[in-house]
């Protein structure tokens, strides 16, 4: 077994299931899957039924039926809706025993379908539900979700539904948008031949299509006594406007016997405009509802499929409040393709996994508990940033305000620099007592590739020396008797604007970062990716030319050579060496080193070299923007460091120049944090032992 011990290693190891599940799908399985698809009504049916296909209707469809259950307890009241459920968990252990599915397929929300998946994930047996996430403002809803908190995958029809489910922490990778399986049938079947006779064998021969009403009003659970007031009142307009309406009669739930007492009340049975029956198949209904003047009622068929054919709905009452609706409802809810995704989607199911579900929570909102010493004391972080020339300890507080710096030139030896950050934090501690800070850990930001699961540096830059191959995490550690988190450089940048600065609740960006060298991170779904050998956004190191001046990395045309501080202190060197870097309002003295500062002061007074060569620079540094997001497609990218001004404007001209049109709105902001280094490496603390997502 594996101790996880921090949130970091969690990640790895959550990075490493994945890829391992990944091979394992590409292997063909072995075994047929052994799927149940329990059907409780006509409603369900059509759902169910493309992926397979009420008894009856099985049976013409020629299927085997494993098992049939009677489990409804006769009532039609809140009462009998418990007892109903109460008697399928009684029976259903014993089919689910004899079956041996390793899936169980249900649909909806109905309270049968609940308790088809209370036995199911009791008995440890795999759900998918299908039409998870969706809202309809009746006790519908209640019982939809609880049906998803026990179903371990979920096919949807909706973007809205999938962002729900994920809201409700279902995990994001066991959630398909697939799409309504009844609309596969539905679009493919709907412009049938026969639909004037189908039309005249339900309505009567002198019906004509548009010239009638398709009405189907089920009771509201939570609000009974409105509902029946609400059908009596549908039933009087019916009757008032003089078409011939098809009515159906409405479900089981609790209030529907009330419903055909009025129906019954009013003799719409034998009223000569209307035809009330109890079922029409699937496929004939589609025909009347495609061809009907209007459908009325609270049928989820009105707010859903109707649209598909552009029918009118009136919809009554409340039990569809939430739904998506509207013109584009064909669009919302299906494309004819919802069951080849279903089916990939379960052969996909590896059932070598674990069973137990996980839930991934969502980052919360800061909120710091408020027991004593909580109230006595700001929970805070040290931060400390590994620079090529300087070595920086900060106290950090929870709210991002770097309460005490300190700084020191880094030394060249590895034994040097550990014996001085240690110096460096031991006394911070010591401070942060009389400034009623209390530690909790310390976070470490450090140029070159870090490995954050052991808390080591793999392989360090050339500006800081016997930096590579190094164990940070436990000399620190073991010094100061607290955590110890380590990662790099424009990992901490990242991180920093995730927690304090402009990436707060956005779920995809790039920080980059403009210095000595070019860095940077990436937030993907509200993670930081570090990638399979800690490489990953490794920005400054993106080609942007197959020729071009020589990196530090060994390469020739990398973003770093270009726009690097390193890279603008050579050209200022050169054009200095030429005499082409000084202009009216400069001046350098014989002990002063060219650097980056004077060929950007120049390009701002004029100088025409140096604007070439800001220019340029920007625009290495805009492609490799460009390149970014044709591969990750972020929604905003940050940047941070001392050039991030002077590129700003370049690299958003070279978006909208070069990148594709999907991607040109993407934008592109300086950071306005102060330390991100500091910020980022203090995040990493707080995050983790405040019980916060890192």
């Amino acid at each position: 077994s594996v101790q996880v011990k921090n949130t970091h290693e969690l990640y790895y190891l959550r990075t490493q299931c994945v890829q391992e599940k990944m091979e394992q799908l590409e292997k063909p399985s072995k075994d047929p899957l052994r799927i149940c698809v329990a059907t409780c009504n006509r409603a369900d049916y059509s759902k169910l039924a493309p992926i397979i296909n009420t008894f009856r209707m099985i049976v013409q469809d020629e299927f085997d039926i494993g098992s049939q259950l009677h489990t409804i307890v006769r009532g039609e009241d809140e009462a009998a809706m418990v007892e109903s459920v109460g008697l399928a968990l009684v029976k259903l252990p014993d089919v689910l025993q004899r079956l041996k599915p390793d899936i169980l397929l249900v649909h909806g929300d109905r309270f049968d379908a609940l308790a088809l998946a209370t036995a199911a994930a009791l008995m440890n047996i795999r759900i998918l539900h299908l039409e998870g996430g969706e809202v309809s403002g009746t006790i519908d809803d209640s019982i939809r979700h609880a049906i998803s908190k026990l179903a371990h995958y979920h096919a949807v029809c909706t973007r809205s539904a999938e962002r729900h489910l994920i809201s409700m922490c279902e995990d994001h990778s066991r959630i398909l948008l697939a799409g309504c399986p009844s609309y596969d049938k539905l679009l493919s079947a709907y412009q049938r031949d026969d639909y004037a006779d189908i039309i005249k064998s339900w309505l009567g021969a002198d019906v004509k299509e548009e010239s009638y009403i398709v009405a189907l009003q089920h009771p509201v659970t939570t609000d009974i006594k409105n509902s029946i007031k609400i059908y009596e009142l549908m039933l009087d307009a019916l009757v008032s406007f003089n078409k011939k309406t098809l009515i159906l009669f409405p479900n089981i739930d609790a209030g529907s016997k009330e419903m055909v007492r009025v129906m019954r009340r009013k003799g719409i049975e034998q009223h000569p405009n209307f035809r009330a029956v109890k079922h029409v198949p699937f496929d004939q209904f589609i025909q009347l509802v495609a061809h009907a003047g209007c459908m009325i009622g609270n049928s989820s068929c009105g707010v859903r499929e109707a649209g598909a054919f552009g029918t009118p709905v009136v919809n009554l009452g409340t039990r569809q409040t939430g739904r998506e609706t509207g013109e584009n409802v064909l669009h919302i809810y299906g494309d004819g393709n919802a069951v080849q995704r279903i089916l990939k989607f379960l052969q996909a199911i590896d059932l070598s996994e674990p069973l137990q579900k996980k839930f991934c929570f969502p980052p919360v909102k800061e909120c710091i508990s408020q027991d004593i010493d909580h109230i006595l004391e700001t929970q805070s972080a040290l931060s400390v940033d590994l620079g090529g020339t300087n070595l920086r300890v900060g106290i950090v507080s929870m709210k991002g305000k770097v309460v005490k710096k300190y700084n020191q030139l880094n030394p060249k030896t590895f034994e040097e620099r550990i014996d001085l950050i240690l110096n460096m934090c031991k006394q911070a501690m010591a401070d942060a007592v009389h400034l009623n800070c209390r530690i909790l850990g310390v976070g470490v930001s450090t140029g070159g590739r870090v490995n954050p699961q052991d808390g080591k540096v793999l392989h360090s830059t050339k500006l800081i020396n016997e930096w590579t191959s190094v164990d940070i995490r436990t000399p620190l550690s073991s010094a100061l008797h607290l955590p110890v988190w380590v990662d790099n450089d424009g990992n901490c940048a990242a991180l920093a604007e995730r927690k304090f600065g402009h990436g707060k609740g956005v779920e995809n960006f790039v920080t980059i970062i403009t210095g000595t060298g070019i860095g940077g991170g990436i937030i993907q779904h509200n993670e930081l990716i570090h990638g399979h050998t800690f490489c990953a956004a490794e920005l400054g190191h993106i080609m942007v030319s197959l020729e071009g001046p020589e990196c530090m990395c060994g390469s020739r045309g990398c973003i770093e050579a270009y726009s690097s501080g390193l890279a603008l202190q050579r050209e200022a060197k050169r054009l200095h060496d030429e005499d082409l870097l000084l202009v009216e309002g400069m001046s350098l003295n014989n002990k002063e080193q060219v650097n980056a500062t004077h060929l950007i002061t120049a390009a701002h007074l004029g100088n025409s070299k140096a604007e070439s060569v800001l220019h340029t620079a920007g625009t290495a540094l805009g492609l490799g923007v460009v390149n970014i997001l044709h591969m990750i497609n972020p929604s905003l990218v940050i940047l941070s460091g001392v050039l991030a001004a002077d590129y700003e404007h370049r690299v958003g001209h070279v978006i909208r120049e070069r990148a594709l049109p999907t991607a040109q709105d993407t934008r592109v902001l300086v950071s306005e944090l102060e330390d991100p280094a500091l910020l980022g490496a203090a995040s990493m603390v707080l995050d983790y032992t405040t019980r916060r997502t890192y």
